[in-house]
């Protein structure tokens, strides 16, 4: 090669000036950069083409001009009028206002944004606009190289050879990082397989945090529960063109979850998690033909086949136990501190990891354990805060272990390098970036091929007609509201805003608006006073348990009701406004804990348990203070306590959850979960009459995919939180961009 010493010296002489201006390349690549990716989307700033998940979305050039400028300021605010600057000129004469609104609303059209609740762009009202979802450079010009190319000033012979020998030995520790470590790839290529929309997603509005849906793949076909007419049941998918069809199974699978396919293919292990207790009977699934069978003598809230594909490995409990298929021969592998769950062998078999959720903090975190039971850990300590990962799979020959997690900020497929050993790496790689909710992946055997459940949920608020089975929408002021409650008195409502999860109190017209508690605080349920003044929420903050406060209607700080270091759930007030009873939270989210229902003086803060109540939860006191409504943890009845003669009594047999007091103290509404259609009765107090109110199918013109009874509106009305669902499967080859 004919290289002279002039070359060499321009082309050292540019190495030193990259080396001093990297913190400024850095910042420009942003601004200088040809191709910018985000989420499923990808923006060519020189050509002014977007494209989402590599097909062109049709986007008009000043809302392209609006996006370049937010993404090459990614992250910071920018100013209407520099928008206005750069975009129409400060010369241009233009009714600015108008047409930036129009620009941003068809910008958010593109990409399916929402300014009540943004991905992508978020509006900082009087001040701008900021574009607050992750970007990755694709590309970017080399202004360093037409550096180089317009001629640099020369330098002395001694400072070329000098720079020359440095430049020597970086270029050696550069070509033994490149041949050592991965090249920067191209963002992974999501495909979606199923588009009926009705594929099992994980609710994350209850609380039954260790019920997730799971999918299982031969490579061929994938196994995973679908919703039939509300109802769930375990269906399986053709990977190459998402044909859909249902297994038959036996009626004592109420609503089938599946916890992985044996190793050769042939059986699925599945269990139902439509009644409440946690523990449940397991069943073997032919995936190709064939009776169920239940694994006799065990219950679980999980399990997965082990290596050899002739026992199990369950989890009941706080233990994890190998059992053969036909339940003989238990013995425990491990005892943990948590609920185990969603725990899968290594290829190998020499390593199991699994999730593991505090009962106390409700946090789920990754652990690893050896085959033995030895030396169990956690997989990434302090990763996130507060842990938030579950739900983990190897590929078939060991290479990446892939899970879910909401480290981001939404729910993400992450991966992280197993092998080889040294291109290994303990800080995870995010797969996916929304748009969707992206949960629960599994692995395909031979390939690096992964699926996983994508959802995008709506929550809508409904009323019940009178004299009629069909449902409303709620006010338009409650349009956004994912909870709702009205005063006693039906002056004012609270509601939760669904896009941020803040709580809101006004008049029921909408006026005199205000703002009582913020993100991150979680609310589950709420109750106000009897002289409608306060509100008593059941609510959490990050990495703490569930606790009741008080807070005031007009607005005012938090106040919890009592200082301990456990769960607490469904506050309800005496009539007096003296009291609260409250109860604990079902054994799903809160196991081997004792449960009552307790009653707590708010001037003494004394807690009192009711006499008969251990093993009752979810309380309800009637208006006039005369009954206490409650239910068992498997909810098969209905239970009412009679506070003059201090005894309990079975008002129902029926299945029942969210017991609602009517206005007058007469009626018990409740929602039946474990009946087709989860239908609303209500039963008259205490003369034991029944009556039915509506079932999930009045409301299909509104193709609901999950209802829940939250409450009653003035003149009894029942008020259901409505969800349509729109989940898919979808899959992403590692090796493939």
């Amino acid at each position: 090669m004919n290289f002279s010493i002039e070359s060499f010296e321009r082309f050292a002489y540019t190495w030193e000036l990259t080396s001093i201006g990297q913190a400024v390349a850095t910042t420009a690549q942003k601004q200088a950069a040809r191709r910018i990716e985000f989420g499923v989307f990808e923006a060519d700033l020189t050509t002014g083409e977007l494209r989402r998940s590599g097909t062109r979305v049709r986007l008009q050039s000043q809302p392209f001009r609006l996006l370049a400028v937010l993404l090459e300021h990614s992250g910071d605010v920018v100013s209407r009028e520099s928008l206005q600057r750069e975009i129409w000129g400060a010369d241009t004469t233009v009714d600015f206002d108008h047409s930036l609104g129009i620009a941003v609303n068809k910008l958010r059209e593109a990409l399916g944004d929402s300014a009540d609740n943004p991905r992508f762009i978020e509006t900082l009202s009087k001040r701008g606009y900021r574009f607050i979802a992750p970007t990755r450079i694709v590309d970017f010009p080399s202004s360093f190289s037409q550096v180089a190319a317009t001629g640099l000033p020369r330098r002395s012979a001694a400072g070329v050879w000098w720079l020359a020998g440095l430049l020597a030995l970086v270029s050696l520790v550069l070509l033994s990082l490149l041949f050592l470590r991965p090249t920067v790839r191209k963002p992974y290529h999501i495909v979606q397989i199923t588009f009926s929309g009705h594929v099992l997603a994980n609710d994350t509005s209850n609380l039954d945090v260790e019920s997730f849906s799971s999918s299982a793949s031969d490579g061929a076909r994938i196994y995973f529960s679908s919703l039939v007419n509300g109802n769930p049941v375990l269906a399986v998918a053709l990977a190459a063109n998402g044909e859909i069809g249902t297994f038959h199974l036996p009626s004592e699978i109420g609503a089938p979850l599946i916890g992985s396919l044996s190793p050769d293919g042939s059986q699925l292990v599945v269990r139902s998690h439509l009644q409440a207790e946690p523990e449940q009977p397991l069943w073997v699934v032919p995936t190709l033909g064939g009776e169920a069978h239940r694994v006799p003598n065990v219950l679980a809230h999980d399990a997965t086949w082990m290596p050899d594909g002739r026992h199990l490995l369950v989890a009941s409990k706080n233990k994890l136990v190998i059992v053969g298929t036909d339940g003989s021969n238990p013995h425990t592998l491990l005892t943990t501190a948590g609920l185990a769950f969603w725990m899968r062998w290594s290829p190998r078999g020499r390593r199991l990891r699994f999730t593991l959720r505090d009962p106390a903090k409700q946090t789920s975190e990754l652990w690893e354990v050896s085959a033995g039971g030895r030396n169990p850990h956690p997989l990434l300590p302090g990763w996130s805060q507060p842990a938030s990962e579950c739900c983990g799979s190897w590929t078939s020959d060991g290479q990446y272990f892939v899970f879910q997690s909401s480290h981001s900020g939404n729910n993400e497929i992450w991966a992280l390098r197993e092998r080889p050993w040294y291109l290994a790496s303990r800080q995870p790689r995010q797969i996916t970036n929304g748009p969707l909710d992206f949960e629960a992946p599994s692995t395909a055997p031979g390939t690096h091929r992964i699926f996983f459940i994508g959802a995008t949920d709506q929550y809508e608020l409904f009323r019940a007609i009178p004299h009629s089975a069909a449902f409303t929408p709620l006010s338009q002021n409650l349009s956004t509201a994912a909870l709702a409650e009205f005063s006693r008195d039906g002056r004012w409502v609270a509601w939760l805003n669904a896009a941020d999860s803040s709580l809101w109190c006004s008049r029921i017209d909408g006026s005199e608006r205000i703002e009582l508690t913020t993100p991150p605080l979680r609310i589950f349920s709420m109750e106000w006073s009897p002289d409608d003044r306060r509100l008593a929420l059941m609510a959490k903050e990050p990495d703490q348990p569930w606790k009741i406060y008080l807070v005031d209607a007009q607005g005012g700080s938090l106040a919890p009701l009592l200082n301990e270091d456990r769960n607490e759930a469904d506050p309800s007030w005496s009539p007096d406004g003296k009291s609260i009873v409250f109860g604990r939270p079902p054994d799903r989210m809160d196991s081997d804990q004792p449960k009552a229902i307790y009653s707590v003086s708010l001037k003494t803060r004394k807690v009192t348990e009711i006499p008969g109540s251990t093993g009752l939860f979810s309380p309800r006191v009637s208006p006039d203070g005369r009954y206490i409504a409650a239910m068992p943890m498997n909810q098969h009845a209905l239970m009412l306590f009679d506070t003059a003669s201090r005894h309990w009594s079975t008002l129902t047999s029926h299945g029942a959850g969210d017991p609602t007091w009517s206005h007058n103290g007469r009626f018990l509404y409740f929602q039946d979960f474990l009946e087709p259609g989860k239908p609303i009765y209500r039963i008259a107090v205490p003369q034991d009459q029944l009556e039915p109110v509506a079932t999930i199918e009045n409301l299909r013109p509104f193709a609901a995919t999950e209802y829940r009874l939250i409450g009653l509106a003035p003149g009894d009305l029942p008020i259901t939180s409505v969800r349509t669902s729109s989940v898919n499967l979808y899959q992403v080859d590692l090796d493939g961009r």
